[in-house]
């Protein structure tokens, strides 16, 4: 059942997994759901199940000189263009993120954005002022990945980097570690009900938001 009280909120998803039973689409669906049940939109991009192309080509090298992306592209940015929430799903393989997923920010976030202005942190048209939130998930547990220092540099070269060259804000992470073919009901319902309470404080601070807009006004 749904929210009656409808606030101002987008979300996008952007899940990177090629498994449509995994956990990671689990977790997508409990967060598109929370998302509706509040009330605010949201739109899922399944990056395998699209069949997006996370290869970069010559004629799209980063940078003023190509300032008209490809249609799959230009397509991206367009929905990204109208969200307020910027929301990354993806596993941990090999201490970092898929290729797939490192594609799609070569390609799409990184579509006619000069070096000066990730360097400055400048805003952008894109991303800047945008929320960012991330959902990773590993086989391995959370106490060997920080012995490792895999979780830490994975949030220093994904999450922070996004924030700094996009200019957009905060950088929660929430990770789910033993995430294997063993998992059990219980153990996913919890991490579910916790992706479910990261939605629905991600849309009382956009409805927070919204209204202190509308007081300023």
């Amino acid at each position: 059942m749904s929210n009656s009280s409808q606030t101002t909120g987008r979300h996008v998803v952007i899940l990177s997994h090629p498994e449509s039973g995994s956990f990671n689409h689990a977790i997508a669906n409990a967060y598109c759901d929370a998302v509706r049940w509040a009330g605010q939109e949201v739109v899922l991009r399944d990056l395998y199940a699209i069949g997006f192309d996370p290869v970069l080509k010559a004629t799209e090298k980063p940078g003023p000189r190509h300032p008209h992306p490809l249609r799959d592209v230009a397509d991206e940015l367009e929905i990204i263009r109208r969200s307020d929430v910027f929301v990354l799903i993806y596993p941990i393989w090999f201490g970092s993120a898929p290729a797939m997923l490192k594609g799609y920010v070569d390609r799409v976030l990184g579509a006619g954005v000069v070096p000066e202005a990730v360097k400055d942190g400048k805003p952008t048209g894109l991303l800047g002022g945008k929320q960012l939130l991330s959902f990773t998930t590993s086989a391995t547990h959370g106490v060997w990945l920080a012995e490792q220092g895999q979780e830490s540099a994975l949030v220093t070269v994904f999450d922070r980097y996004l924030v700094h060259a996009f200019g957009m804000k905060g950088d929660k992470h929430v990770h789910f570690d033993h995430i294997t073919d063993e998992l059990t009901p219980r153990f996913a319902g919890q991490n579910l009900r916790d992706v479910k309470d990261e939605a629905q404080r991600m849309c009382t601070k956009l409805r927070e938001n919204a209204e202190h807009e509308i007081r300023r006004a």
